[in-house]
């Protein structure tokens, strides 16, 4: 077995998802290369798009919708879509590179290059790939009913209709879960994870992440987190948004309660080191926490399928949610006020989210690999 991990450049989620599964494959001496699929078109058209999807994020997120609604409409007609089209153009070489380097399996947390292995099957109906989708969101990707991948991966047993109104064959589907890397697998003493990053030892501290863009309406959520809860130590990780960053040090700059953090790879230890974690309703970051197990606010969601994400998890009570900076700083008060509500928050996602899904996942392929191996008469 030898394994091409395709992730693609338009949100860190989706190559976070990629990284879990190749620490999984790593461990079991399996050979694997994860790149960015966009990357066969071009490093000019990964960048591009990359870009797009960050400025639509942070300046346009309606767009998102608009999107979902065109992809929605495009559903019911019997051309390819535009989705399909613009993968297409690059599956030649993407199979070439797939043939020259011997992968016979192939791993997709995004629709694009789903979309590009169903091209390149069409295209060279002799090749014998084991393909497999990950679903990196609580709700059907656009575009996946016009894909053909031997195994769709979803989030959630209880997600299976929603796959299957959008087309995704029920016998193809397998409720993993949604892979994670293995830092969020492990849990600190929150005592020692506040002394390992040099944070007060006692009281309370609220973590604020933005995702890897720096998204949201962040002033206005500290200034309504300093006036609900004026004892309270709030952390805000900013992503890559450097003029976020540089904005809040300034808004906040009397506050020794509010640190804004530079970029960092230790946010499994913030999460264990927090009381109440604040975030965008990504598909991998509340994922992640829910692993982790703490108490989880959802901030303004990304119209489309982060929308999504907060409505299943406060549907299960893994997290809350409120419309407002103000409204959630109310939902944060409530909840410090009452423990009981906290362990019931966090004793639900251990129930409802799988931790090992990137071994789940792995096993599965691995088991179809050697399933082909007897068909195909090969010790």
């Amino acid at each position: 077995m030898k394994a091409l991990i395709l992730s693609c450049n338009c949100g860190e989620g989706h190559n976070s998802a990629g990284k879990a599964l190749a620490e999984q494959f790593a461990h079991r001496g399996i050979p694997f290369a994860l790149q960015d699929t966009l990357s066969f078109d071009s490093e000019r058209t990964s960048r591009f798009i990359g870009n797009v999807h960050t400025k639509c994020a942070l300046y346009a997120p309606r767009l998102f919708a608009v999107g979902n609604q065109l992809a929605e409409r495009e559903r019911h007609t019997e051309k390819p879509s535009v989705c399909y089209r613009a993968n297409a153009t690059y599956a030649d070489k993407l199979y070439h590179y797939i043939c020259e380097n011997g992968f016979d399996t192939i791993v997709m947390p995004h629709v694009f290059p789903a979309e590009a292995l169903t091209c390149i099957r069409r295209r060279y109906p002799q090749t014998r790939l084991t393909t497999c989708f990950i679903a990196t969101d609580y709700a059907c990707a656009p575009f996946l009913n016009e894909t053909d991948v031997d195994f769709y991966c979803i989030p959630h047993e209880l997600l299976r209709p929603n796959f299957m109104e959008s087309g995704v064959p029920a016998g193809k589907m397998v409720a993993t879960g949604i892979p994670v890397r293995e830092r969020f697998l492990s849990h600190v003493d929150k005592a020692e994870a506040r002394a390992r990053l040099s944070l007060p030892g006692t009281g309370q501290i609220l973590l604020v992440m933005t995702g890897s863009m720096g998204y949201g309406n962040v002033n206005e959520l500290l200034c309504a987190l300093r006036a609900r809860i004026p004892n309270a130590d709030v952390l805000v990780m900013g992503g890559n948004n450097e003029r976020l960053k540089h904005s809040l040090r300034e808004d906040f700059a009397a506050d020794s309660r509010v640190r804004v953090l530079d970029y960092t790879t230790e946010v499994s230890l913030y999460m264990d080191a927090a009381d109440l974690l604040f975030t965008k309703p990504g598909g991998l970051s509340s994922t992640e926490a829910a692993v982790k197990g703490i108490p989880m606010i959802h901030t303004a969601p990304i119209p489309g399928w982060e929308a999504d994400n907060a409505a299943f998890f406060a549907s299960l009570g893994l997290s809350r949610t409120a419309d407002t900076p103000k409204m959630q700083a109310e939902q944060a008060a409530q909840l410090l006020a009452s423990p009981a509500a906290m362990a019931r928050m966090c004793a639900w996602q251990h129930k409802e989210i799988n931790p090992n899904a990137a071994a789940d996942i792995c096993t599965l392929l691995t088991q179809q690999k050697g399933e082909n191996c007897l068909r195909e008469g090969i010790v």
